[in-house]
């Protein structure tokens, strides 16, 4: 086995990690104390290829490897969370979804762009709706309604927690058109926002990654044309669960990175901080803690790379991705916690940073499947 990264690789990490210390960390503070949409940074991402890492080439991407943008989304996340995951869902989500499902016009039309980053020099992006009021992580349970009028659909419904939801341009929607179908009665649409009866609801004031645009949308009698549903008739649900598996590793790579910079901000913190004489790196209570930090991390990064490798591979990653979203994401919940005690009394003031690590760490053990929806994904393929 070979665990050297190769040039390409390691020169994607630096590119990522020289953005995140030039262009995230100025203002950081400031973004999450405002709810301020980092729209410069992604707008840089979009100038470096970041929105569109894993399209091929022919649809304006940057036709690279999952293993690259693991080490992307790691590198940026530890400097802040909120960039990171608008580029997660990006990436992930909606250009994987349009360039493995979508149709030859639709990536044309869409997809493109969306890889870009940009569309007539201004920022295009898109989002993601599944969830709703009560349909999180029970994607069979939608109510939001898609109503076949023959040459197109009526789409009604609202959706919850919608990343990028007020600034993103276009939406995929997940609706369910036949209720008696169950989940193969369910699809997935392409949404322009500008299209009317979208209504996009107030920005959500949320305990972590507060910069990232969260809202709540409304669909209100929305036609949408037949060209712009994805797959069959049905496809839907099966859509969204190949593409949330695919997320669960940019979610997992997030969580990689919080809990590295965390850990990075505690090393340097301990080297340098005074108690009883000494460095508190040299007292036990406080190494023990960043000897088990480094291995935590260490182990997620492994995971977060064997689901990426078998992404790559076209092999099934469910399983990978699964554990590698639950793993990670406890690491950086603990971590974060942890960096806050060897901090004292400073892990509690902003400018040092670890306390805002700590709230942004938690919402990825919730976000593209709860731990628990995880370990059920888990249990199922262990079991079988």
């Amino acid at each position: 086995m070979n665990f050297e990264l190769s040039e390409e690789h390691l020169m994607i990490q630096q590119a990522a990690r020289d953005f995140a210390r030039t262009e995230c960390l100025p203002g950081v503070i400031e973004r999450d104390e405002k709810m301020q949409f980092p729209r410069e940074q992604i707008m840089k991402l979009a100038d470096l290829g970041f929105l569109g890492m894993m399209v091929s080439q022919e649809y304006g991407g940057a036709g690279l490897d999952t293993i690259s943008y693991v080490l992307a989304m790691e590198e940026i996340s530890k400097i802040d969370a909120s960039v990171s995951v608008c580029m997660s869902v990006n990436n992930s989500l909606v250009c994987y979804g349009l360039e493995a499902y979508g149709t030859e016009e639709q990536k044309q039309k869409y997809l493109t762009p969306l890889a870009q980053g940009k569309k007539n020099d201004e920022l295009y992006i898109g989002a993601f709706l599944l969830s709703e009021p009560e349909a999180g992580s029970d994607a069979t349970s939608q109510r939001t309604t898609a109503e076949d009028k023959g040459d197109h659909y009526v789409l009604n419904g609202t959706k919850n927690w919608i990343t990028n939801g007020g600034t993103a341009s276009v939406y995929l929607v997940i609706a369910q058109t036949d209720v008696a179908k169950g989940p193969k009665g369910i699809n997935v649409f392409i949404v322009e926002k500008s299209w009317p009866g979208v209504v996009v609801a107030a920005k959500e004031n949320k305990l972590g990654i507060r910069a990232s645009d969260t809202h709540t949308i409304l669909f209100n009698d929305v036609k949408v044309p037949k060209e712009n549903r994805i797959g069959e008739d049905g496809f839907g649900f099966k859509f969204a669960m190949k593409t949330l598996a695919g997320g669960r590793i940019g979610i997992a790579s997030q969580a990689l990175g919080i809990a590295s910079g965390a850990y990075e901000l505690s090393l340097k913190y301990s080297k340098e901080r005074k108690a009883f004489g000494t460095e508190i790196s040299n007292h036990q209570a406080i190494a023990f803690k960043l000897a088990d930090m480094a291995t935590r991390i260490e182990a997620a990064r492994l995971l977060c790379m064997q689901a990426a490798f078998d992404k790559d591979q076209k092999k099934d990653y469910t399983l990978s991705s699964s554990m590698a979203k639950v793993y990670a994401s406890e690491t950086a919940m603990w971590t974060t916690v942890e960096a806050v005690q060897i901090h004292g009394g400073y892990g509690f003031v902003k400018e040092y940073h670890v306390e805002r690590l700590m709230r942004d760490a938690k919402i990825t053990q919730i976000y593209e499947g709860t731990s628990e929806v995880q370990r059920i994904v888990i249990s199922r393929s262990i079991l079988k």
